[in-house]
Parts: structure tokens; C-alpha cells; sequence
């Protein structure tokens, strides 16, 4: 399989490096105003969002999204690439205030007051706190996850690239990115969920998962998806690279479940004081201390 060939110029690339640009515009403005060990923060934390951009970039311009039209696995590798590593960066790396200050200081300030104050953006406000609520952030994460697994999207998706890029790829990228500013802290935003509750998602989406895997392969002994039936100069079985594909879906959960849950667990300690304390607020179905969410300094 070549791996160094084989790269597309995809728009999502083009918005990743547009989104570096003006971040860096951004960031160069606050670190000027910056003592020195805030500016180191902002530059360190900065590297974690470019990371992102990067593995998203990898995932729908390299050889990786050229190969996912050949084997379904690689396909798998990709949909994980779009949903959760790109986004866990992305979120982690608080791009949100540095894309702010790119904005000249005049016009920020009139978009800023007219999208918080304004009546005309107040439906707006309404939509977004129920688009960032965490119950539709979660319920529309895995949604998504299982519907472009479906074998009717899926392979209208394969075969009709604006589907392809925009709705499936967009929507991956989309709903990651709302799904982990619940889970990981990204100053300006407040996580509203829990941290009960980010231990109930990471664990649910985890198990949506591995049920999704168990039905790619153990649930069925035929090959879901008529697009990769045919594919010129493939010799391994349709069947067989879906079963492939669901053992990367199965062990690749894991990768970003595990440290993700080990992360809030710590997180809920240092608040608790002990693990202990932390079980006891969940068996008692006690959130009082959970409700006070954070923001990353």
C-alpha cells in the first residue's frame, strides 16, 4: 500500500490551514500583551490545536482518505482520525480567544456586544446554548457515529463526493468538537455537564462503539456495504475488510476512552479529595460538588 503518494487537495485542508493563520494572527497579538509564562502557556497550548489541524489534515488529504475508498478499514481509521483525535486536540488547544483577537479590536467589540446584547441575536444565543448542551452534544455525537455507519449513507457517501466531504466529514468534525468541549476544558467555555456526567459519556459513547464493531462483525456473516464489492485490484474479501475494520472500531476505542475517563476520574479527585469520596458521590447519585464546572487557565 503506498503510503507517501497519493495526497488530495481536500477543502477541509484548506480550512485547516486558513484556521492556522488567523489563530496565530490571534495568538501573536495576545502573547504581545502576555507576561512571559502566560505567553508560554498560550504557545504550548497552541501547539496541542495545531496538532489537531494536522491529524485532520491527515485524515482527509493524505493517502488515508485516498486508501478508505479501497478498504473499509482504512475507511474505520478515518472516521476515527475526524471524530476524536482531530477534535480532542482541537478542543484541548482553546483556539476560541486567539481566533477572537484576530479580529481588529473595533470590530470585535461591535460583533461581541451585538451577538451578546443584541434582540435581533437573541434566537441565536437560545440555539447555541442548546446546541452546546451536553445531552445534545452527546445524543448528537453518537448519532451521528452510527448513521454513517448505515449502509445506505455510507455508501451514498462513497459514491457522491459533496456528500462525502460536507455532510460526512463535516458532521464528524462538527459534532467531535461540541462532544469534547463537554469532556476537555477550553477556555472561554464552561463544561455544563458534570463530572459524573463526562464519566457516563466517555464510558456510553465507548459502548456505542463496540456494539457498533460487534454488529460489523460478529452479528452478521455478509458484507454491509455494496461500494467496497467491487473495488479494481482489491484481493482481500468485502467481508473480511469489514471484519478488519471492526476490530480498529472495537481496539481503537480504548485509545481515546481510557485516557479520557482517567483524566476526568483525576480531575473529580482533586475535587473530591480522595477516589474514595469521588465513588461515594456517584453511588449516592450526589452531584452537588460536580456542578462546578471549570475553565482551563
Amino acid at each position: 500500500m503506498d503510503v507517501i503518494g497519493h495526497w488530495t487537495l481536500d477543502p477541509f485542508a484548506v480550512i485547516a490551514v486558513v484556521a492556522a493563520v488567523v489563530h496565530e494572527l490571534g495568538l501573536q497579538r495576545l502573547m504581545a500583551r502576555a507576561a512571559p509564562a502566560r505567553a508560554r502557556r498560550r504557545r504550548r497550548r497552541s501547539l496541542l490545536f495545531y496538532g489537531g489541524l494536522v491529524v485532520l489534515v491527515l485524515g482527509v488529504a493524505s493517502p488515508v482518505d485516498y486508501w478508505s475508498y479501497r478498504y473499509f478499514y482504512v475507511h474505520m481509521i478515518e472516521h476515527i482520525l475526524l471524530m476524536f483525535f482531530a477534535p480532542m486536540l482541537m478542543v484541548a488547544g482553546a483556539p476560541w480567544i486567539p481566533f477572537a483577537f484576530a479580529v481588529p479590536v473595533g470590530v470585535r467589540r461591535r460583533i461581541g456586544r451585538a451577538v451578546a446584547l443584541g434582540r435581533r441575536t437573541a434566537p441565536l444565543r437560545r440555539a447555541w446554548r442548546t446546541v452546546t448542551a451536553p445531552w445534545t452534544a452527546l445524543v448528537v455525537f453518537n448519532a451521528v457515529m452510527v448513521f454513517w455507519h448505515v449502509p445506505g449513507p455510507f455508501d451514498l457517501a462513497q459514491r457522491t463526493l459533496a456528500v462525502y466531504v460536507w455532510l460526512m466529514h463535516g458532521s464528524f468534525v462538527v459534532s467531535g468538537l461540541l462532544f469534547w468541549l463537554q469532556i476537555i476544558p477550553s477556555r472561554p467555555f464552561h463544561r455544563r455537564g458534570s463530572t459524573t456526567w463526562q464519566m457516563g459519556a466517555i464510558i456510553s459513547s465507548n459502548v456505542v462503539m463496540f456494539v457498533l464493531a460487534m454488529a460489523m462483525s460478529i452479528f452478521t456473516s455478509t458484507s454491509w456495504y455494496s461500494v467496497y464489492a467491487h473495488v479494481p485490484g482489491v484481493s482481500l474479501s468485502p467481508f473480511a475488510d469489514q471484519q478488519i475494520g471492526a476490530a480498529i472500531l472495537w481496539v481503537c476505542g480504548d485509545f481515546w476512552a481510557i485516557p479520557s475517563l482517567v483524566s476526568v476520574i483525576r480531575r473529580a479527585v482533586e475535587q473530591e479529595g480522595s477516589f474514595s469520596e469521588v465513588m461515594e458521590v456517584i453511588l449516592a447519585r450526589n452531584r452537588g460538588s460536580f456542578d462546578r464546572p471549570t475553565i482551563a487557565p
